[in-house]
């Protein structure tokens, strides 16, 4: 899994600049805005493409996140999949595999899974080196800031954030991966601070199912 929000108007914070604000602002903006968000839910589509198997992989499904560290990941199509982080544990449940594999929560100045990161699990301030990749085509509304983090990471290169300019909530996170893969989560219908309780994000684990924990098998 990523597998894991991340997530000010900037013509609030900046002033007004032919060229919109530099990475660093943009990157303080969308560290201000997070800091300030408790809970959210989402709709998304999650597409990979590349990598090893050289092909393209679309799927759907519905996001929980709840600071620190909790989130809820289901997917809905075309695989039914669910990946649960109560804070401390995160689950990986893929029915038709009859598995569920459990991993701690990396402390958040080491969490490097961009799913983490959404769920404040880091810092962009700290744990990135931001920049422009690119210009959005005007009438878009969004804004782009790369981040590339400065420990290398096993899961992924760099990511982009694709942000709508005025609120900067994250539309889109893109990431890339040492195969050559790109992985991008384009977010709908995002409600931020709902109330979310704890419970939402309590994985029972099914019957009949091998458990397996830290790499060993459990049950």
């Amino acid at each position: 899994m990523l597998s894991i929000a991340l997530l000010l108007a900037v013509l609030g914070l900046f002033p007004a600049q032919a060229t919109g604000p530099s990475p660093d602002e943009l990157a303080r903006g969308v560290q201000l805005k997070y800091d300030k968000v408790r809970d959210f839910t989402a709709d998304f589509e999650h597409s990979y493409e590349g990598g090893v198997l050289r092909r393209k992989v679309t799927e759907r499904g519905e996001l929980q996140v709840k600071k620190p560290g909790k989130m809820r990941w289901t997917y809905t199509s075309p695989e039914k999949k669910e990946f649960v982080s109560d804070g401390r544990r995160l689950y990986s449940y893929i029915p038709e595999d009859k598995q569920v594999t459990i991993t701690e929560v990396p402390p958040a100045d080491e969490a490097s899974s961009p799913a983490l990161f959404l769920a404040g699990k880091g810092d962009v301030l700290r744990d990135f080196t931001a920049s422009r990749p690119e210009e959005p085509k005007p009438g878009t509304g969004e804004a782009v800031l790369k981040l590339v983090p400065t420990k290398s990471q096993e899961e992924y290169d760099w990511l982009v954030l694709v942000l709508d300019s005025k609120t900067l909530q994250i539309r889109r996170l893109i990431t890339a991966d040492a195969q050559g893969g790109t992985s991008a989560f384009t977010f709908s219908k995002v409600r931020e601070n709902v109330g979310l309780p704890d419970k939402a994000f309590t994985f029972t684990i099914p019957r009949g199912v091998d458990v397996i924990t830290n790499g060993k098998r459990t049950r």
